[in-house]
């Protein structure tokens, strides 16, 4: 379900679509389980801390903004890793220095997390 600029998710997880990797990042808000970040509890400015890290490979998406199973491969055929490090504060993204996407050392605002990619 959709509020504001965050997906609600089962678990106590919510998401947000990731301008530079131009997908939706999640994260837990509540329960017990771990990590877990502190939420100030707006929908439309979300503050999350402490920072959001996500790691892995840059994957191939369709016009959709979708998965097409591919991986985004370097000159020596293995994937590309994908680094995307940020501080999400009163609606605005803070992607720092370490991010392997465009946006790296940027700060842009958070926007529906069904607008489809461009």
């Amino acid at each position: 379900m959709k509020i504001g600029v965050l997906r609600v998710i089962a678990g106590g997880r919510v998401a947000f679509r990731c301008p530079g990797c131009n997908e939706l990042h999640q994260i837990r808000v509540e329960g017990d389980d771990r990590p877990r970040w502190s939420f100030n509890g707006d929908y439309d400015r979300p503050t999350f801390t402490p920072s959001v890290l996500v790691t892995g490979s840059q994957v191939e998406l369709d016009e959709k903004g979708e998965w097409t199973g591919e991986w985004v491969l370097g000159p020596d055929g293995k994937p590309l890793p994908l680094v995307c490090h940020s501080f999400v504060t009163g609606g605005q993204i803070e992607f720092l220095g370490d991010c392997t996407h465009a946006l790296a050392g940027q700060t842009v605002p958070l926007r529906d997390p069904d607008e489809v990619p461009t």
